[in-house]
């Protein structure tokens, strides 16, 4: 089964479609598909190491597009369907929480969302239910998703095939330095600023 997998993979990575298929494929994660597309980003990015950077820009653009239809739904439609949508989450309840710190944090929180392995769609909801600025929001999915697929990039790069097992293992450590930096750098844009 996986055999059969991988070589249709490794077909659609040299089909003039791939990058569009990127882009879509991190348009519906970030909008409504539960799996991260570090699964699909890590394999491709190992077979086509030649468009590697351009995989990262195509993933990233995918999924701004997404973070601004996830944004209008939010401000538009999550009072009327507020449980059908939460329906679609395991934890609707955590919405509440996300809410809060999206009120507390704003752009640091959705920088957070976006680098760690949280679910970034309930912090893009709760930016447009509370009217989150539109660009500094674009700008915190931006940044967040630049250092992720661009960083996969790069290790792609670096260390070839042992990328997904260095991800596996170094995830959470990484997830929790950039969050040391990111709350870092907010208590310091609060205090001086």
């Amino acid at each position: 089964m996986f055999a059969n997998l991988y070589k249709r993979l490794l077909r659609w990575a040299h089909s003039k479609y791939f990058l569009s298929g990127i882009t879509l494929a991190s348009f519906l994660e970030s909008i409504i598909v539960p799996i991260p597309i570090e699964t699909l980003l890590i394999p491709v990015s190992q077979i086509r190491r030649d468009k590697v950077w351009w995989i990262a820009t195509m993933a990233t653009l995918g999924c701004i597009v997404g973070a601004l239809i996830a944004y209008v739904v939010g401000m538009w439609f999550f009072e009327s369907y507020s449980s059908q949508i939460l329906s679609w989450f395991n934890d609707p309840n955590m919405f509440v929480e996300i809410q809060t710190r999206m009120h507390e944090e704003g752009f640091w929180f959705i920088v957070l969302a976006g680098i760690a392995p949280i679910p970034l769609q309930l912090a893009m909801l709760a930016a447009g239910v509370s009217h989150y600025p539109i660009g500094l929001y674009i700008l915190a999915i931006a940044i967040s998703r630049i250092i992720r697929y661009f960083g996969i990039a790069w290790l792609v790069l670096r260390y070839g095939d042992q990328t997904e097992a260095l991800f596996r293992q170094y995830q959470w450590k990484a997830v929790t330095v950039l969050s040391g930096i990111i709350i870092v750098l907010w208590i310091a844009k609060s205090t001086l600023f």
